[in-house]
This record gives structure tokens, C-alpha cells and sequence, in this order.
């Protein structure tokens, strides 16, 4: 190779670079929320273990389900928002012996919650009168490509989600260690 090859293919290299590094797209997020609360986890599981029902969430007005917790169960959320919004969901995962599923949102409209391919999984553990509930997701930004409006970034989708949890997490146990 020639000098001046060598040279003209190291100036193409550094072009394409940048290029690649703008392609690049978002990435994956995480959540993850726990809370501990004093009530046995059978009771606990009780409460939140049944796919068919979200109205332990304190934003859920209303759940239309079908195939009660069996995986591939489908369930449609209205929100207490302003125009009663929906969130469409499907189970993935079951298992009450281990106290956990797994779902995923198969329609959300940005707006109401901005994320993309958003999975979500709930586990109920604990011995005797104490237990604990992690709720744990993964997914994208509501904005697919680079340069997302504020408020589809990748800071307002975790700060969506975060908020989601943890106000739910607190309503569930302020119900259980009352009695509700």
C-alpha cells in the first residue's frame, strides 16, 4: 500500500466514525423499586398476584382482562388521567409458587407513559410477618430516535417509570399494614 493510500484510507476511517457513533440510537433502561412491608407475603401476593386485576395501582380506575393469569393473558388498564388514557399489556411469565410474573406493554401512547418494548417483572418475598415486593423493568426511551423531545428522553422515561413504582409501592403498603 502506497503512502498516500494509506493516508486517503485512514481520512475515510475517521469519517465514517462520527457517523457511527450518531447512528448509535438509544439505550436500554432499567427500574427497579423495592419496598418492604409488614405483612406476611402470602398476603402480600394476595393482593397483587392476580394479572386481572391492577387496582392495587392507585393510577388504574379500571381493568378489562381476559385469561385471568394464565401467560399470554391480556389486560387493558384505564387510567384515572385526564381522558382516561389506556395501557394494553399481555403476561409473559407466571408463577405463584415463586410469587412473581413478568409482562409487557403492547400499546402505550408516549404521552401517557414514554416508553418503547417495555418489560416488567413483580416479586412478592419474604418469611413469616415481614416481606418485601421488587418491581423491575426494562425499556426504551418513548422517543426511537436521537435528539428526543424533553419530555421523551431518556431521563423523563426512567423518571416516569421510577415515579409509577414507587407511588404504587407506597400505596400497597400503606393498604396492607392498615389493613385495607
Amino acid at each position: 500500500m502506497s503512502k498516500r493510500s494509506f493516508v486517503w484510507a485512514g481520512a475515510m476511517a475517521l469519517a465514517v466514525v462520527p457517523s457511527l457513533v450518531q447512528a448509535h440510537g438509544p439505550s436500554r433502561l432499567k427500574v427497579t423499586e423495592s419496598i418492604e412491608i409488614a405483612a406476611p407475603a402470602d398476603k402480600v401476593w394476595a393482593k397483587i398476584g392476580k394479572f386481572d386485576d391492577a387496582a392495587w395501582i392507585p393510577a388504574v380506575a379500571k381493568t378489562d382482562a381476559k385469561g385471568g393469569s394464565e401467560v399470554g393473558a391480556t389486560r387493558v388498564l384505564t387510567l384515572k388521567a385526564e381522558g382516561a388514557p389506556t395501557v394494553a399489556e399481555e403476561l409473559t411469565k407466571y408463577d405463584a409458587a415463586a410469587r412473581t410474573y413478568t409482562y409487557k406493554i403492547t400499546m402505550v401512547e408516549p404521552k401517557v407513559l414514554p416508553v418503547s418494548n417495555y418489560s416488567s417483572t413483580i416479586t412478592v418475598s419474604g418469611d413469616g410477618a415481614t416481606s418485601k415486593v421488587e418491581w423491575r423493568a426494562g425499556f426504551y426511551r418513548g422517543y426511537p430516535n436521537n435528539d428526543p423531545p424533553p419530555e421523551l428522553n431518556d431521563d423523563a422515561s426512567q423518571a416516569a417509570v421510577t415515579k409509577l413504582y414507587q407511588s404504587s409501592l407506597a400505596e400497597l403498603k400503606k393498604a396492607l399494614e392498615s389493613g385495607k
